[in-house]
């Protein structure tokens, strides 16, 4: 074998074990390495922000494991009833990431709730192109932007920018307060939107109808575009 072919196939297996070596990182949970004061990094700023946000006040997420971040680990192990130590370690780890997720998602459920009681408020209000409000009657899009306004959400004023806010999700994956895209014209471009309220329905501004909910059937089933998540 010549040494050209023995150079290449050297390069061929340190690219596969740099690719797998990045892969593997990718994957790492926390707690994967055991963090406690002195270490530093990405992983560090992740266990501040998920303390902080427990109610855990470590400071700053300066990536820096300092005697506060030690603090704030060992109150949030006796809380959950694990071993003292103010190490993170795999168990603490996983507690710890698990009770973040959850609290988010309580959270967001929360908001998703308030979105929709405010969306039903207004049902039987008339629809008007280019309506924003109560009293003018609502468009689609002016619809969903004055609903979200109205619990502190920002969102875009025409329904092919509020097609753009937020991530994308299946459909299969839709959540209460999720907004649902169509495309009426079924020409492939957005031209109306509504808020998934769960069960298979959604509320929205139609012309027909003005505000009012509406089930996935065959029809809106045949001109979904997709869905987009801002909470």
């Amino acid at each position: 074998m010549t040494k050209k072919r023995l150079t290449i196939i050297f390069l061929l297996m340190f690219s596969l074990v740099s690719v797998f070596g990045l892969a593997q990182t990718a994957q790492a949970s926390l707690g994967d390495t055991l963090l406690k004061v002195g270490s530093t990094g990405s992983s560090v700023v992740q266990v501040q922000t998920e303390l902080n946000y427990l109610g855990y006040n470590v400071g700053a997420t300066d990536g820096i494991f300092g005697s506060k971040t030690k603090t704030g680990v060992t109150n949030f192990q006796k809380a959950n009833s694990l071993s003292p130590d103010g190490i993170v370690g795999p168990i603490t780890g996983s507690a710890l990431t698990n009770a973040y997720a959850a609290k988010l998602a309580s959270q967001n459920s929360g908001k998703a709730n308030a979105v929709i009681a405010t969306a039903e408020n207004y049902i039987g209000i008339p629809y008007t192109w280019g309506g924003v409000s109560p009293s003018t009657g609502f468009d689609c899009s002016g619809f969903v932007e004055y609903v979200f306004a109205q619990n502190g959400i920002t969102l875009p004023r025409v329904s092919t920018q509020q097609y753009a806010a937020g991530t994308a999700v299946s459909f299969n994956s839709l959540q209460p307060g999720d907004l649902v895209f169509f495309s009426t014209a079924n020409n492939g471009v957005v031209d109306h939107v509504g808020i998934f309220i769960g069960n298979g329905q959604f509320i929205n501004a139609s012309t027909s109808k003005g505000v009012t909910i509406y089930s996935f059937g065959s029809y809106w089933n045949s001109v979904y575009m997709g869905a987009r998540r801002v909470l």
